[in-house]
């Protein structure tokens, strides 16, 4: 997986801005925090929680097999150096096959051994610790050097050489039990890997799958007169795909009933409980619901048990025992197809017809979400509950083809043509929203957010030297600025602008251009040429603030160094400040190797601040998902960015490769896509 990292901070004592690197068999988790001149050996886990820095003292250096667990802190002064088993200086040195346990904190100067154990919340300053030592629970050792195969005991406090030298050996009952949890954290470490990896995932869905059709085929063999005979049969395979993903996500699945009467006043009674955990087992408690409760309406749930809230309902059967598919209908009645309200050009993309209830702007916000390996979804109220924000959601939209998507969301549209609908983005990693869009209200009256955004962009001009609006070519990309902060301020989010030179860029080390109180569109569009204008030369970037959640809902860099277009000298250029960014983000790029698609995700990609790489597999490879990466492409220009990947394209002529997009900040992959196949 990607290392999750990042440079040291310019410092009076570094400047070298170094990066981590982190063997590609190693396992570093997303909430984990690595900073600096460190190396990470092969196959080590380093859990969430962790953080390491090497950015006072350093570097540091991990050996192979060893893990870190929760909460670990590394941490080393500016002075004193360890002489590492490779003759090397270093702040920090951890062996192989060590295990540094829970809330330990190792602080360099440091030597850790091979084969060692150090107990939960111990503590390890300025000491050496030989091979195969044994550190029990909440120990402190300072300023010692401790000799080889010997046992620290919970509680400890070992300060002077007298007292590590008197230390007992390790028994060989505490030798096996370091070993355990080495071979243990091993076994994780290929866990957390298999979970991130889909054909490791798919084929254990695949073994589930399986456990469940054993079971609904033995009941299949019963006499069809049977009252069990057809319940088997009940489930659609969407149905089991919905409790499925449910379940892989950590979901609880329930069931809950109500007759027609109680159906009217949202009365649900809940089905026996369903504990398990196994596919099989829930979907032979939800049939055996539906047996029970033929004549009334049974819907699906997920529920979250940590946040205590529910995440999905869904109606899987009607009064009549008609078992509802994903466009609301009973599954008897005959399939919604994609091509009823949509049709598709001769590259296989979708375009909405002139019946499609997803106009222009919807199909271009599904198009955007799904190429950044966002999932979508729908959400719809009735007035009543619009004015309370009690929302519910659609049939669950599981699909990442366009064209299905965009079929799903015509299908929650004409089921609910008197209600308010909304689109929904999703980061299923980071299991937050990422986007909130009303595309209908009662009446079918348009979208307030399309209205307001094209009012704005007719509104809106930019200042010049004289007063002139400008050139088709600057009011574009003004018009997709302005749009952007429409729908910003639209869903009731503050905008705010802030700069950061070529330097702090590197360390995201932003400084804010003054706070924008206004909540026009023409205000915050001046603001934003403002700071434009008073840092020409250097990265700008736009943010969405939700003022009651306390938190950024977007960053979009909308100015790069080198990018603004030279000015004319006479008095009748009036370019627009944006013209720089509009060269990065609009210029068309072509490529002999990529196909538009490809070229329009790298735009799109770079558009948003993302760091693009690539990996490469060959057959064997391919089939374990052992990537290997490409060079490194350090540059941010749509132009660089494909000449790389050329480059990697042609070395690599026989092989898998794909392409990454990365976000930086949050350590995690925002897209994958193969780009070339053997």
């Amino acid at each position: 997986m990607a290392a999750h990292q990042s440079a040291a901070p310019p410092t009076p004592w570094s400047r070298s801005l170094n990066q981590p690197k982190i063997h590609e068999t190693s396992y570093v988790h997303s909430f984990s925090n690595i900073i600096g001149d460190v190396e990470v050996g092969p196959n080590v886990l380093i859990a969430p929680g962790t953080s390491i820095r090497a950015d006072e003292g350093g570097p540091f250096y991990i050996g192979e097999s060893s893990n870190l667990q929760d909460g670990v802190v590394i941490h080393g002064l500016e002075e004193g150096r360890v002489i590492g088993e490779n003759q090397k200086q270093y702040s920090v040195w951890i062996g192989q096959n060590t295990s540094i346990t829970h809330m330990a904190l190792v602080h360099g100067p440091a030597y850790i051994g091979n084969n060692c154990f150090i107990g939960f919340r111990s503590t390890v300053f300025n000491a050496r610790i030989g091979d195969g030592c044994i550190v029990m629970m909440h120990a402190l050792i300072q300023d010692v050097e401790i000799p080889p195969n010997r046992y620290v005991p919970s509680g400890a406090v070992i300060t002077t050489q007298q007292q590590a030298d008197r230390l007992p050996s390790a028994s060989a009952t505490d030798v096996e039990f370091a070993g355990h949890v080495v071979n243990v954290n091993n076994a994780l470490r290929s866990g957390y890997q298999c979970a991130s990896d889909i054909a490791c995932v798919a084929a254990i869905r695949s073994e589930l799958e399986k456990t469940y059709q054993s079971t609904t085929t033995s009941a299949t063999m019963k006499p069809q007169n049977s009252s069990s005979s057809s319940s088997s049969q009940r489930l659609s395979a969407e149905i089991a795909n919905d409790v499925r993903n449910l379940l892989a996500q950590g979901y609880q699945v329930g069931a809950e009933f109500a007759d027609p009467r109680r159906f009217q006043t949202s009365s649900w009674k809940s089905c026996s409980s369903i504990q398990s955990t196994r596919q099989a087992d829930v979907l032979s408690a939800i049939e055996t619901c539906l047996a029970e409760h033929s004549s009334d309406y049974v819907r699906l749930l997920g529920v979250d048990t940590q946040a205590k809230r529910r995440v999905m309902e869904k109606i899987i059967q009607r009064p009549g025992g008609k078992v509802v598919g994903s466009n609301g209908s009973s599954a008897t009645s005959s399939s919604f197809t994609a091509t009823s309200n949509h049709s598709q050009n001769g590259n296989g993309r979708y375009t909405p017809s002139n019946g499609s209830a997803a106009g222009t702007n919807v199909v271009q916000q599904v198009q955007d979400l799904l190429r950044q390996g966002y999932k979508v979804g729908m959400e719809h109220a009735d007035k009543r509950r619009f004015r309370i924000a009690s929302w519910k959601s659609c049939p669950i939209v599981q699909s990442t083809r366009e064209s299905e998507v965009l079929a799903a969301i015509d299908a929650c549209l004409a089921e609910h043509a008197g209600e308010y609908v909304r689109l929904i983005g999703i980061d299923a990693q980071a299991k937050r929203r990422v986007l909130e869009l009303i595309v209908q209200r009662p009446d079918d009256r348009p979208s307030a957010t399309s209205s307001r955004t094209a009012s704005s962009q007719s509104d809106y001009s930019h200042p010049s030297s004289n007063g002139a609006r400008h050139s088709n070519e600057t009011m574009s990309l003004s018009g997709d600025v302005s749009s952007q902060v429409s729908q910003l301020l639209n869903h009731g989010y503050r905008v705010s602008v802030e700069f950061a030179d070529a330097r702090r860029f590197q360390t995201s080390s932003w400084k804010s251009c003054g706070s924008i109180q206004s909540s026009r569109v023409a205000d915050v569009m001046a603001a934003l040429e403002a700071c434009i204008a008073d840092h020409p030369n250097d990265y700008v970037r736009m943010i969405g603030v939700d003022p009651n959640a306390k938190r950024r809902v977007m960053e979009q860099i909308i100015q790069r160094p080198g990018d603004r277009r030279k000015q004319s000298s006479s008095a009748s250029s009036t370019a627009s400040t944006y013209s720089a960014s509009s060269q990065t983000y609009r210029q068309p790029v072509s490529s002999q190797s990529l196909n538009t698609e490809t070229v329009q995700l790298i735009e799109n990609l770079l558009s948003q601040g993302y760091r693009i790489g690539t990996e490469h597999a060959d057959a064997r490879r391919f089939r374990t998902s052992s990537w290997s990466s490409c060079a490194p492409i350090q540059s941010s220009r749509s132009a660089d960015v494909i000449r790389d990947l050329e480059t990697c394209l042609n070395e690599h002529r026989g092989e898998y490769v794909r392409l990454i997009g990365i976000d930086a900040k949050a350590k995690r992959r925002v897209a994958e896509t193969m780009i070339q196949r053997p």
